[in-house]
């Protein structure tokens, strides 16, 4: 299995990964997870933008430019013969010695590692929707950073799994933020509303493609903070990220949105982010 490795592509054996790496230590880290579908990825600039965009938030200069970066990217999917699947692509600030919690300075490279998996469409879930629950969001105050530090987020997801849903919607004193693994948006009369971008939430390449879609259709969007109330009250509900689209949300603590019904909205935004990725990667 080939990855990425610093600046190669390489077979999966040869990678190392250092006991001081400050990844391993500390998370000290960001990461990016980029779809692809017949042979071809999906929003790769945008995603490759937000690997850049982390990076600069938390001082850390990755060594290669951003077209070095996408070709490495699409050399990698191209000799692992994947057709439908995720490039997980990490990049931590590189091993440091003796362990400091003090950034290192710029001799000290970061550690950039990258491998795809095989992940197939789940185009019925996406019409038929999904089951969450409510948690409170306990993670930290820079959520905008696409950091690899996700104890929060996975503890998040495990109480779902727990309790058999999918996904967990979270909330700060009662303002609903965004998911465990994605960002979420209601639906009320017709209004698409969803967490504005801030440092409470991780800007989602998903979610910019969604609004372009919503643009075009005709529906209002209102990017403003929405409370647990509202979340009850919506005619409809769904959730979007990099790996499930735009994903219908039917079920919140047990109780049934729209008695179990996927919404117009939904259905309509779904459809055509379906459209956005065929026309760069073909028939999904």
């Amino acid at each position: 299995m080939k990855v990425i490795w610093n600046s190669q592509i390489v077979e999966r054996e040869e990678v190392k990964i250092d006991p001081e790496d400050r990844g391993y230590q500390f998370g000290d880290g960001i990461y990016e997870v980029v779809r692809a579908y017949n042979g071809k990825f999906f929003c790769i600039d945008e995603h490759i933008e937000r690997l850049y965009t982390s990076a600069s938030k938390i001082e850390m200069a990755i060594p290669q430019t951003k077209d070095k970066m996408k070709r490495l990217m699409i050399q990698l999917l191209e000799e692992s013969e994947v057709d439908t699947g995720n490039l997980y692509l990490q990049v931590t600030r590189g091993i440091a010695s003796p362990r400091n919690h003090v950034y290192p300075d710029l001799s000290v490279l970061p550690t950039i590692t990258g491998n795809i998996t095989v992940v197939p469409r789940d185009a019925e879930k996406i019409s038929t929707g999904i089951k969450t629950i409510i948690e409170q969001d306990i993670r930290w105050l820079k959520c905008d950073i696409k950091s690899i530090s996700l104890l929060g987020n996975i503890m998040a997801k495990h109480e779902a799994h727990k309790k058999n849903a999918e996904e967990a919607i979270l909330h700060r004193d009662g303002i609903v933020t965004e998911c465990s693994a994605s960002n979420v948006a209601i639906v009320k009369n017709g209004t698409i509303y969803t967490h504005p971008d801030s440092n409470l939430i991780l800007p989602g390449v998903t979610k910019i493609v969604w609004l372009k879609c919503a643009k075009k259709l005709g529906i209002e969007v209102k990017e403003e903070p929405f409370t647990l109330e509202q979340l009850n009250e919506a005619d409809e509900v769904f959730c979007s990220s990099t790996t499930i689209e735009v994903m219908p949300i039917h079920t919140i603590n047990g109780y049934a949105v729209n008695n179990g019904q996927i919404g117009q909205v939904t259905q309509k935004l779904a459809k055509a982010f379906q459209e956005e990725i065929e026309q760069v990667c073909g028939k999904v």
